[in-house]
């Protein structure tokens, strides 16, 4: 961090955040107005991810090696195959880059992916609900407003690459939505006892065909 004299206009903060594409494999984009210029500040997005949705470690790092996106995971070992109703919530720290299009203005995209729910009652599909982020701000020996930033308990750098002690700063701010809804295409409950006697039906059939073949084109000693 580098020294700033950002006053912080926190009524005029606003986020906005989009889910990028289709289907299960989305991009989350997060973009932060400042009320006041933030030059020489680090600034970042502190979101809790539901069970619903995810973050791949592994894709992260690959992301990151590459300087494509900057983020912290929390916990950093993640079940990718798990469905949701065996997950727990993520939290996703997201370090926002200068938009040169808006002095005041910071944004940054990460992949996440949806997980499996269960089947359910009379709807093709479940809704995720995800809450607008906190916007955090690292300013070194700057004099932010007190009305309008207050000490935030992160224990993390100004930035992944850094290894130093900062201390983050938290402001209310003004969602351009109250929330980022994702669909997700669910089972019905009620085609249950239809899909098992399918797949009862398919999967006798196919080791019928395998234990055929390997009768009649088998070596047996």
């Amino acid at each position: 961090c580098v020294t700033s004299d950002v006053q912080a206009a926190c009524r005029d903060t606003t986020v906005t955040q989009e889910l990028l594409e289709e289907g299960f494999h989305r991009d989350l984009l997060v973009k932060v107005e400042l009320g006041e210029d933030a030059g020489g500040c680090a600034v970042a997005a502190r979101m809790r991810l539901p069970p619903g949705i995810y973050v791949d470690p592994y894709e992260l790092a690959t992301l990151q090696q590459h300087n494509l996106t900057k983020a912290l995971l929390v916990p950093d070992v993640i079940d990718v195959e798990a469905p949701e109703y065996l997950a727990r919530d993520l939290l996703l720290l997201l370090f926002l880059e200068p938009d040169w299009r808006c002095s005041r203005c910071f944004r940054a995209a990460v992949p996440v992916h949806a997980r499996y729910h269960r089947p359910a009652q009379g709807t093709e599909e479940a809704v995720v609900v995800l809450e607008s982020p906190e916007v955090l701000l690292c300013c070194c020996h700057s004099h932010l407003s007190a009305e309008c930033w207050e000490p935030a308990e992160v224990d993390t750098p100004c930035s992944p690459d850094s290894t130093g002690p900062c201390q983050w700063h938290s402001t209310k701010h003004r969602p351009a939505y109250e929330g980022s809804m994702l669909r997700v295409p669910v089972g019905l409950r009620e085609h249950s006892s239809l899909v098992c006697a399918l797949t009862l039906l398919t999967t006798g059939l196919c080791s019928g065909l395998i234990l055929a073949a390997a009768c009649k084109y088998g070596h047996f000693s």
